[in-house]
């Protein structure tokens, strides 16, 4: 994938809580995958500090939180305040899974970036990461 990073789009997916569904992250994965991004996966029951931690070693440009359990409205605005701390203001923080329409809209207002419903196409997905890669990261 060319883009002016000159290296492919770095994005790690992540499942946080206790929330044992994952195919989801792992079709969304493997399309990124497929979409020339390099992924990396945290694999299941994750707490927002590993997550935070794990990005910040592997220097990715976005996070995507699948969150199927109801906690969205906890996970994301932690997720969020844990990457200011650690000065990660260039970094994506993205998602999808069950959220209520009116939940998306107020992460998004408190600065949580475009989050996607269940069967969202994944090259919509895609796009969005990269476009956003593309306005921000350098």
């Amino acid at each position: 994938m060319i883009n002016k990073l000159n290296r492919p789009i770095r994005v790690l997916v992540a499942k946080v809580g206790l929330d044992g569904h994952d195919r989801g992250a792992k079709v969304i994965a493997t399309a990124l995958r497929d979409a020339g991004m390099e992924v990396i996966y945290t694999g299941l029951r994750q707490t927002p500090e590993m997550v935070v931690n794990t990005a910040l070693q592997e220097d990715v440009d976005a996070i995507g939180i699948s969150i199927l359990s109801g906690a969205h409205m906890t996970v994301f605005p932690r997720v969020q305040a844990l990457m200011k701390e650690k000065g990660m203001t260039d970094v994506l923080l993205t998602g999808g899974g069950i959220i209520p329409e009116e939940d998306m809209k107020k992460l998004n207002d408190i600065g949580v970036g475009q989050l996607f419903a269940p069967g969202a196409p994944t090259k919509a997905i895609a796009d969005y990461i990269t476009d956003w890669a593309a306005a921000h990261r350098h």
